[in-house]
């Protein structure tokens, strides 16, 4: 008799959980979305970012993913997202940026993730993705990216973000949230092709070309924006 109803039964940790990711995904969206609007973004060579038959892969380091994520915004793109708790906060943001999302990670999940995304990029689809995502370490390209590219046959492009006032998280990709009215800069590199059926050691050198190509962008979107202490731990040769 004294029972809850199903409607009004309270909801499983699982269930909040989610509820609590949706609420703050919302919260960064808008957040995310109001300073954009605001910036001074200046971009180069942003018709490389247009897919060919085989679809496109863009790449940016974690840190510096929030202006890449509005301007391909609403555009189809896909995101490969983490199964952690903070990849359902990030998948809600996602979605509401007009993202589709495949749930997985460099780590738990990881390669059939990775299988999924190579093949909605072989069907002509773009895929956004931070290879040193979701745990680091920062600027280090995980090899799942180089596996996506050889599985589709599509081109990783590379990005280089930076802005000339910004705040830097405390956190290990020290996360770049430009300030509001800020001029940024984009720069898209030129497409990298990895051949079918690459050698374990041949993935590496691969993943060092990408590493090397973000840095260099990076270290030009830096310069431009004013910063010019660009970490020598970063290879940019």
């Amino acid at each position: 008799m004294n029972a809850m109803s199903e409607d009004n039964e309270l909801p499983r940790p699982e269930k909040r959980s989610l509820d609590q990711a949706k609420l703050y995904g919302a919260a960064v969206y808008a957040i995310a979305r109001s300073i954009f609007k605001t910036l001074r973004l200046r971009h180069e060579h942003l018709e490389r970012t247009e897919p060919g038959d085989r679809g496109i892969i863009l790449v940016t380091w974690h840190g510096r993913s929030l202006i890449p994520a509005n301007v391909f915004r609403n555009r189809g793109c896909w995101a490969l997202i983490s199964l952690s708790r903070d990849g359902d906060i990030q998948n809600s943001i996602f979605q509401r940026l007009g993202y589709h999302t495949i749930r997985g990670s460099t780590g738990r999940g990881g390669v059939r993730g990775a299988l999924q995304m190579a093949r909605k990029v072989r069907e002509g689809g773009t895929l956004t993705f931070t290879p040193d995502g979701p745990r680091g370490p920062t600027h280090k390209v995980q090899p799942g990216v180089v596996l996506m590219a050889e599985k589709s046959g599509a081109p990783i492009v590379p990005l280089g973000v930076s802005a000339a006032r910004r705040w830097l998280a405390g956190s290990w990709d020290s996360y770049m949230i430009p300030k509001p009215f800020s001029q940024a800069h984009m720069i898209v590199g030129e497409p990298i092709y990895v051949p079918p059926k690459v050698a374990a050691g041949e993935r590496d050198e691969y993943c060092r070309r990408v590493e090397v190509a973000i840095n260099r962008l990076e270290r030009e979107a830096e310069r431009r924006a004013g910063h010019t202490d660009y970490p020598a731990e970063w290879p940019t040769e």
